[in-house]
């Protein structure tokens, strides 16, 4: 099937196709310019606008030592990255994320088969409703309480905080297959393997990356959270004993890394990823 973007060898893009092709790159370019001067405006009005609009509001200006500016904390990043605390604090950071969220991501999807059954539905609902209802906070402190320092603290409070949103993606997306395609299927005897990978696992695509893209959004949340409370390693236990020092510059370098990063996994790798897997919707689409 051929894309605006690919051709065989010879043939020629229709004006048609050029049109389009051009809009495209110009309302990408538009979307990247948009983005790119937020950023700007947001940095510039932090770094040089923030102490006129407290001098406006309050009649006095804000030390700097309370909210150094972008300038100030790009500077103390090499710092950081020099004394080697950047990498092992978000790898640390990045370990828990991945062994708790992997655990929750397991549990929550085997959650959301075994609800399609209503007694295993009834059984499960109320703590799917505790955990989607329930602040982070309140698994962190639980998880700090009754495990200290121990592993079983972290993993508990991301277990507790997302298996709920991947089990209930799942199981939205198990009640909405096609069950005429799965008839039609059966019907023409194609085998229980085949009809899993070529009709259940393409449509339940979206909700798996729903729930992976929102369940990691709010580990990552949870994580960095309980570092603050419950541990010697990672970006809220540096968060923490900057705060703690009163070293704010260090303090919102290690915050603006984490949304930095958090950016970067979710446009970058997340994005990218499901659309790669997603690329035959264009195709079809062209």
């Amino acid at each position: 099937m051929v894309t605006t973007d690919e051709r065989p060898e010879g043939r020629q893009r229709s004006a048609e196709e050029e049109r389009l092709l051009a809009q495209r790159r110009r309302d990408t370019r538009n979307k990247w310019l948009w983005r790119i001067a937020g950023y700007v405006v947001v940095l510039l009005i932090w770094e040089y606008g923030f102490q006129a609009i407290m001098e406006l509001i309050a009649g006095r200006s804000l030390n700097d030592a309370l909210l150094p500016g972008p300038i100030r904390i790009l500077q103390t990043i090499p710092d950081i990255w020099e004394d080697g605390e950047m990498l092992s604090n978000f790898g640390a950071t990045l370990t828990r994320i991945g062994i708790g969220f992997g655990v929750s991501f397991i549990a929550g999807a085997l959650i959301g088969l075994f609800t399609q059954n209503k007694w295993l539905d009834s059984f499960f609902r109320d703590l799917v409703v505790v955990s989607l209802t329930s602040p982070g906070l309140v698994w962190a402190l639980t998880g700090l309480i009754i495990w200290g320092f121990k592993p079983l603290g972290w993993i508990f409070a991301i277990f507790m905080t997302t298996f709920a949103l991947v089990s209930v993606n799942i199981s939205e997306g198990v009640r909405a297959l096609p069950k005429d395609l799965l008839d039609m299927a059966k019907a023409f005897g194609v085998s229980s393997i085949d009809r899993q990978r070529h009709i259940v696992i393409p449509h339940l695509a979206p909700y798996i990356f729903t729930a992976v893209r929102f369940g990691f959004s709010i580990a990552w949340k949870v994580t960095v959270l309980t570092e603050v409370f419950s541990s010697n390693k990672g970006i809220g236990f540096q968060m923490r004993v900057t705060s703690q020092v009163f070293q704010l510059d260090e303090f919102f370098t290690w915050v603006l890394s984490f949304f930095v990063f958090a950016l970067f996994l979710e446009k970058v790798v997340l994005q990218r990823a499901e659309d790669r897997y997603f690329r035959w919707r264009q195709e079809v689409a062209t």
